[in-house]
């Protein structure tokens, strides 16, 4: 490049050669988002999400790195077992809720009859149940439609999310149908605090 030009002009002249040859692998982003297809471990993904802990900070939580607990959501990675250790005891749940093995290897996909679209209400429940409430994050989905696609009246189906009230067998299996998730796992906060309603 000639020296007798400007210096404005030298590192426009050096942008666009850089642009042309370097930027293409430059510019392409980091993070693509996931469709709800590409989440394989949906329960991990529920408490976080039910709680508003984002990956990262889960990740700083555990001393591990991000790229790691993307790879336990999206990718069904199985952690080691000092990093499941870490995670059910930050978390509150045992190994077999938050890294189901058969769980992750079928990775079910949710067969909505709709589209819904999930409004997060700003009143805390002290008893809520994390798993069903961010299952309907995780899937966008309405309790009311969730409530009406599962065979149950929406007020009932929020008492489940809100109060961490056990349903009774015939509507867990309801339940379990429509997630596609076992309903020890489903219904794990009602029954670690001991709900017999």
């Amino acid at each position: 490049m000639p020296t007798n030009q400007s210096e404005p002009y030298k590192i426009q002249a050096w942008s666009l050669v850089n642009r042309k040859y370097l930027g293409k692998g430059v510019r392409i982003k980091r993070f693509r988002r996931p469709q709800r297809s590409q989440i394989r471990n949906r329960v991990l993904l529920a408490v976080l999400m039910s709680r508003d802990i984002k990956l990262s900070k889960f990740a700083e939580e555990l001393s591990v790195s991000s790229r790691s607990v993307s790879a336990w959501v999206y990718e069904s990675r199985i952690p080691s077992r000092t990093n499941i250790e870490k995670a059910c005891r930050y978390l509150g749940y045992p190994q077999h809720v938050l890294f189901n093995e058969a769980l992750l290897r079928q990775s079910p996909i949710l067969c909505q009859p709709a589209p819904s679209r999930y409004m997060k209400r700003s009143k805390i429940y002290p008893r809520r149940s994390d798993i069903l409430t961010g299952l309907c994050m995780v899937h966008d989905l309405s309790v009311t439609d969730a409530g009406h696609w599962i065979g149950v009246h929406p007020g009932t189906f929020r008492k489940w999310l809100h109060n961490s009230q056990l349903p009774s067998p015939y509507l867990q299996e309801k339940a379990e149908a429509f997630f596609r998730i076992p309903r020890a796992i489903l219904f794990a906060d009602c029954v670690t605090e001991g709900k017999n309603h």
